[in-house]
């Protein structure tokens, strides 16, 4: 018998790749539009294609570009964009024994760990199906993905003027539309996402781009935090 440690994606479990197609249809269109909108607000096509691969965040990367398009510098886009993706550490430790063993198992499964490709694994009905769900939506979001965002950078550069197709307002409505689910379901989300909103728009008029949402952002954990941790002092 073959070792699932060695394979992590098995063949033939054609329900795992049906299930996860629509999951890689969406990633795919946000992956055009993050590639396009980058390039066309002003950034060189190596600069979205190269942090899909290397970092592959999704919204954070959406976050992070938008800071730089801003004007804010790199400093703020990164510490933006690891604020908004430290929800991943947590997503890990779910499926740490999902993924499998052996340092380069490890290595790549943290990679691919998404809300999506998490949420799809522990899903499933038994610890086999959750390891192949894991990889075979993994590995089928991120390469959709990272194609969908060099076609969109591809044609960025050829787009020119962002405000004629209405570009530049891709990025505010992909923000929109990422957070909405999550501010319909939980009216703790929501007191934090208005705290947040004030706190910007408080402070945009007196320090540089991107630093109203570093602000915001620590204002958010600060007001979560006596939630999260009981009564202890």
């Amino acid at each position: 018998m073959r070792s699932l440690q060695r394979t992590p994606v098995e063949s033939g479990d054609g329900s795992l790749v049906r299930d996860s197609s629509l999951v890689w249809l969406a990633g795919g269109i946000v992956g055009v539009s993050f590639g396009a909108v980058s390039v066309a607000g002003g950034l060189p096509v190596w600069a979205p294609v190269l942090m899909s691969v290397l970092v592959y965040a999704g919204s954070a990367q959406f976050s992070a570009v938008g800071v730089l398009l801003a004007g804010g510098g790199p400093v703020a886009a990164a510490v933006t964009g690891l604020l908004l993706n430290a929800r991943t550490a947590a997503f890990g430790l779910a499926v740490a024994e999902i993924i499998g063993s052996g340092r380069a198992t490890r290595l790549l499964g943290a990679h691919l760990v998404t809300d999506e490709t998490v949420a799809f694994a522990l899903a499933q009905s038994d610890p086999v199906r959750r390891r192949r769900a894991f990889w075979i939506s993994g590995l089928g979001l991120f390469a959709v993905w990272n194609v969908g965002v060099l076609a969109g950078a591809t044609a960025g550069s050829a787009l020119g003027d962002t405000a004629r197709y209405g570009l530049d307002a891709a990025f505010p409505a992909v923000l929109v539309a990422l957070v909405l689910p999550a501010l319909r379901a939980d009216t703790a989300v929501r007191r934090c996402a208005l705290l947040g909103a004030a706190v910007a728009l408080a402070v945009t008029p007196a320090v540089p781009a991107g630093v109203p949402v570093l602000l915001a952002l620590g204002g958010l954990v600060l007001h979560r935090r006596p939630a999260g941790t009981g009564a202890a002092a």
